[in-house]
């Protein structure tokens, strides 16, 4: 029933016809096709519009299907803080105040289509307000952490050329405090209760405005988010998605990672700096008609988001590996999560212990995605067969392989590089460029392939294996050691609640592994060297002996970046800096 509903409801959304143009491998927008079997979809030749505005051909037409009764009666959007307030909009609500926003940002502000504006707010109902608003009006939205500081800020506003920042008090003196040195910078909106000098108040010109607007043409290729995104050396580039690359993909392969209808609720538990803000909480729910469910999380606690899961209907969770890792820690037997059918992690590879402790306290499977900033190329379906460890098999929008350094094909089984092909035709999914960088957007192109700049392997069934990125493999005597493989050892030990693993150096062996352990608190008083050499040998015993950590050293925490992820390259640098 479930399925027959998505085929009914998607059967009804009209995206035009005209002005389209032939793309190899992909599916029909919107149509049956996107249920068939995996294979089925890279037969053939099938049409992608010249023009899509994901407001106009999608929210539109959610709203559309409102007002004939169409959809259920859920919202589109669900935001709560914890405290007693709550939001919730329709889609037609939605379309009504994202429609007030797109005048402010083009009457007051007076932006135009391809003019870029940075967005810095917390997860607060106006945040999805001007993502919407700029889907409208054709502005590039560029988002941003609120934990950026003010030399974060300035970077970011010299680098992208920004006309307007919309942010609030938090961040505001931030913004203040290096204002001078923006060239480029003519607007600044203040969401607050209160006003600033030099910014102009969101809420009061929100008010002021009208509610009639014309949504602009978007081309397909046309600029939508631009994101930072931060390697291990330099800095953070600018990755550039489009109208196809971020609003079109989800129309087409939203499926293979969430699998929703409009009788779900999505709950993505993102910061709203990054890309899978946009994926959980904007694109990829409301392409199926799904609630996208929003806590303010002004703090990320292990009781706010069970207590959460068990009062609210949210039928699906998407979460970091941090946000599963975390929670497992915690005993359920008071946390019933009555509706919650679908968990699904990113950003990093889950640990196969991780995924077997929540489905024995939850019952529910974790389906992992792989990904980067750039885009998301595989994950394990419903339905799939199940390998702890494996990131799944690459959606049908890509051809994934692992390549050498002179970018041949490798066999399944053998270690190389993660990359996608993008020759002859680049797949709609895939990033677009990495702006006034051609040298960055250059040296990511190997032969035929665009490389991910991970490690991996690739099984006989398709599976693919993270091994880590590709500075953060350890060579020790000749022996390649992925840190993944190490700390999912580790994990599977009751005193360790999480790791990193790193290279160390060795007069011996050039580098050995060593691990950065946060212990349980009920083996915080054991007695380290005996805690050392029993996980030590529990290494031994769950993986290749050649594997083990030789040097493990106790903290209270790991370094992550703010999405979680464990940041290795500074444990690394800091072991090669005390040579």
């Amino acid at each position: 029933m479930k399925t027959l509903l998505k085929l009914q409801i998607l059967k009804s959304l009209w995206i035009p016809k005209s002005s389209c143009r032939l793309f190899h491998k992909q599916p029909r927008f919107l149509a049956p096709e996107l249920f068939s079997h995996d294979e089925s979809i890279r037969q053939g030749e099938q049409q992608v519009p010249e023009y899509f505005n994901f407001a106009s051909d999608v929210l539109d037409k959610w709203s559309q299907m409102e007002k004939n009764g169409k959809r259920p009666s859920k919202p589109a959007f669900w935001w709560v803080n914890g405290r007693g307030n709550e939001v919730r909009w329709s889609f037609e609500e939605l379309g009504f105040h994202s429609r007030k926003v797109a005048n402010v940002l083009s009457d007051i502000c007076g932006l135009q289509k391809g003019d870029r504006v940075m967005l810095i707010l917390p997860r607060i109902p106006e945040w999805w307000l001007v993502n919407v608003a700029c889907l409208r009006t054709g502005i590039v939205l560029i988002l941003g952490t609120s934990q950026l500081t003010a030399k974060d800020i300035l970077y970011r506003l010299q680098a992208s050329k920004a006309k307007c920042i919309i942010t609030n008090d938090m961040v505001a003196s931030a913004v203040d405090a290096v204002a001078s040195d923006f060239q480029f910078l003519k607007t600044k909106l203040i969401v607050s209760e209160g006003r600033r000098d030099g910014w102009l108040n969101f809420n009061e010109l929100y008010k002021a405005q009208p509610a009639d607007h014309i949504c602009v043409k978007t081309k397909i290729q046309d600029p939508m988010v631009i994101y930072f995104t931060s390697g291990t050396t330099g800095s953070p580039k600018m990755a550039e998605h489009t109208q196809g690359s971020l609003g079109f993909r989800p129309v087409i392969s939203e499926r293979y990672w969430l699998d929703l209808t409009p009788e779900d609720i999505m709950w993505c538990s993102s910061d709203t700096g990054w890309i899978v803000a946009s994926l959980g909480s904007v694109l990829d729910p409301w392409v199926f008609g799904s609630c996208v469910f929003v806590h303010s999380l002004p703090q990320v606690e292990s009781t706010t988001i069970l207590n959460t899961l068990s009062r609210f209907p949210i039928t699906a969770l998407f979460g970091a590996p941090t946000l599963f890792r975390m929670l497992v820690q915690h005993d359920f037997t008071s946390y019933k999560f009555m509706s919650l059918q679908h968990c699904v992690s990113g950003g990093e590879p889950l640990n196969p212990e991780v995924m077997e402790q929540w489905k024995r306290k939850t019952g529910l499977t974790i389906y992992e995605i792989y990904g980067q900033t750039e885009t998301v190329l595989c994950s394990v379906f419903k339905g799939m067969k199940i390998k702890p460890g494996s990131m799944g098999k690459a959606v049908p929008l890509y051809d994934v392989q692992i390549i050498d350094e002179n970018a041949n094909v490798l066999p399944p089984g053998q270690e190389g590089e993660i990359a996608i092909r993008i020759k002859p035709k680049r797949p709609l999914g895939l990033f677009s460029k990495y702006i006034d960088n051609p040298e960055k957007t250059a040296a990511s192109e190997r032969g035929n392939f665009f490389v991910m700049g991970d490690r991996g392997t690739m099984d006989e069934d398709g599976y693919f294996w993270f091994l880590g990125r590709a500075d953060d493999v350890i060579n020790s005597s000749g022996y390649r050691i992925g840190p993944f493989e190490v700390e999912s050892a580790l994990i599977e030990h009751p005193a360790v609640v999480e790791s990193a693993a790193v290279s160390s150096p060795d007069p011996l062996r050039g580098e050995v592994v060593k691990a950065f352990v946060v212990l349980s608190p009920a083996f915080s008083s054991c007695d380290l060297e005996k805690l050392t050499l029993e996980l030590q040998e529990h290494v031994k015993k769950v993986t290749a002996p050649y594997k083990y950590p030789r040097k493990i050293e106790f903290v209270q925490q790991l370094p992550k970046t703010i999405t979680g992820k464990i940041k290795r390259n500074e444990l690394r640098n800091k072991e090669w800096g005390r040579m």
